[in-house]
């Protein structure tokens, strides 16, 4: 086993296609929150040092000189985070798609690409955060003009980090905030030599986390299964007619929630547009509409779905109320013999 780190840097970039959205999302994660990883209230981890634009206070050059410093091989182990997908600078023209800092001999930007190219092989651990920077997300959708991508995409689906990690993809649009925490609490563990290699599925997403899919968890799924469905979206029954794709997309946020357990698409009425998968968005699309099997796999269910909600029913309304012997009357009539002893 490798030597337990002792002190990690989170080098966090989000200079490519981006809102900053993942990291705004962040700050609201409470399992565990951002403040107890970096303060190290948590037992057992690495000692944590963030490097955020959106969070730092130095600005301009003594912001990124820790990047600097880490690209010259000059600092410890650390942990590159990727927020945001990555264009094809080969197709720039005579411009830059993205740029983070200036290169102090040419003076011109450095640009996303340069940065992954010498920090990615370095990293303990790479870890892309969204869906922009895990499939390229909205930005690489059909028809744009950067030939972005995510983040295996451009370094490779086999790449692996100096620690033999491979990378680690956290979609979500944005991210939901406990599932980026808890994916990077497994990766300090995993520093500090307290847990095994993160478990990964074949698209690189933690397996704990999106094995399973969004109907498994949504509040709504009962519904389905009698074959209730919803007609317009001021209906609490199951979304899958009104173009939910629950059903087959891998994602927890209805069982999470989104901010200390409350929320998440689906149960506060928004279908899912599938924003965790690789082929969002353009093979989700148009949204809103039923999706394809919806409509054959609602109809075969119809059938079975009335018949259990009609014994179901029945079932209610039998099993809905008091035993015959709860009463205030003279006579006692629980089946209790007081003589038979």
């Amino acid at each position: 086993m490798a030597e337990a780190v002792k002190e990690v840097s989170i080098l966090w970039i989000s200079e490519g296609m981006s809102c900053d959205g993942d990291t705004v999302s962040v700050t609201a994660a409470g399992m565990p929150s951002l403040e107890d990883v970096v303060l190290g209230l948590i037992p057992g981890i690495p000692k944590v040092r963030l490097y955020n634009k959106v969070l730092a206070y130095e600005t301009g050059e003594d912001y990124i000189a820790i990047f600097r410093q880490a690209a010259s091989g000059d600092i410890g182990p650390f942990i590159l985070v990727i927020e945001g997908s990555i264009p094809n600078e080969k197709i720039n023209g005579e411009g830059y798609w993205t740029s983070f800092g200036n290169d102090p001999e040419t003076g011109q930007p450095i640009t996303l690409n340069e940065w992954i190219d010498v920090l990615a092989p370095k990293a303990w651990a790479v870890v892309a955060a969204g869906t922009c920077a895990t499939y390229g997300g909205i930005h690489a959708m059909a028809g744009n003009p950067t030939g972005c991508m995510g983040l295996a995409d451009y370094l490779g689906w086999d790449f692996r980090s100096k620690a033999g990690i491979p990378i680690v993809n956290v979609p979500g649009c944005p991210v939901q905030p406990d599932n980026f925490m808890e994916t990077l609490l497994w990766l300090l563990y995993q520093a500090a030599g307290k847990n095994p290699m993160i478990p990964l599925d074949d698209q690189l997403r933690p397996t704990w986390l999106f094995g399973k899919t969004v109907h498994e968890g949504c509040d709504r799924a009962g519904y389905y299964e009698q074959a209730d469905f919803a007609e317009d979206y001021n209906s609490p029954k199951c979304q899958v007619k009104i173009g939910c794709w629950g059903p087959v997309v891998n994602c927890n946020v209805p069982k999470r929630g989104w901010m200390n357990g409350i929320g998440g698409c689906p149960n506060v009425g928004g279908i899912c547009i599938a924003c965790t998968m690789p082929g969002f968005p353009d093979r989700f699309m148009p949204f809103m509409d039923q999706p394809p099997g919806a409509a054959l796999s609602s109809a075969l269910n119809r059938p079975y779905g009335l018949l259990v909600r009609v014994l179901r029913a029945l079932t209610n309304r039998t099993m809905n109320k008091e035993p015959k012997w709860h009463h205030n009357r003279d006579v006692l009539t629980t089946g209790y013999d007081p003589h038979a002893h």
